[in-house]
């Protein structure tokens, strides 16, 4: 059963993502970003090219040709993924097809469309009986 990872109250939450994806690159990780909105998928593209501070995390749009030798992939659409390890939601919707990887990640910031959103996305991982753990971000991220 696909473990389901909340890190709520994250300051920014691009920034908190970013974070997040730079560890899980640090380990060696595959992992895929759920982006369907365009900006949103283009200021993480822009955060990973600095954080962390001294380098950057390699990353493609999952359509790259580079896409197979690239350990971090940020997709749209969720229909034709090369992997299904390690997902991270940016979407404001639970992800369609979350339940076929490893774990899911999702990253919940500050304001209260969001919070809302990520309640009504947890609320819908437990009443399908998923085991739910929350992080606390206030303060680092």
């Amino acid at each position: 059963m696909t473990q389901i990872f909340f890190y709520h109250n994250a300051p920014d939450r691009v920034r908190t993502t970013a974070a997040l994806i730079g560890k899980a690159f640090a380990q060696k990780k595959a992992l895929l970003v759920y982006a369907p909105d365009a900006q949103l998928a283009a200021a993480l593209d822009r955060q990973l090219w600095t954080q962390p501070p001294t380098g950057f995390v390699p990353h493609v749009d999952v359509n790259s040709p580079l896409a197979d030798e690239t350990p971090v992939l940020i997709a749209s659409k969720l229909d034709s993924v090369p992997h299904d390890e390690r997902l991270f939601n940016l979407a404001s919707d639970v992800p369609p097809g979350f339940a076929r990887f490893t774990s899911l990640i999702e990253v919940v910031g500050q304001g209260d469309e969001e919070r809302a959103d990520g309640r009504q996305r947890a609320r819908f991982y437990k009443d399908r009986g998923y085991d739910v753990r929350y992080v606390d971000c206030a303060g680092n991220g």
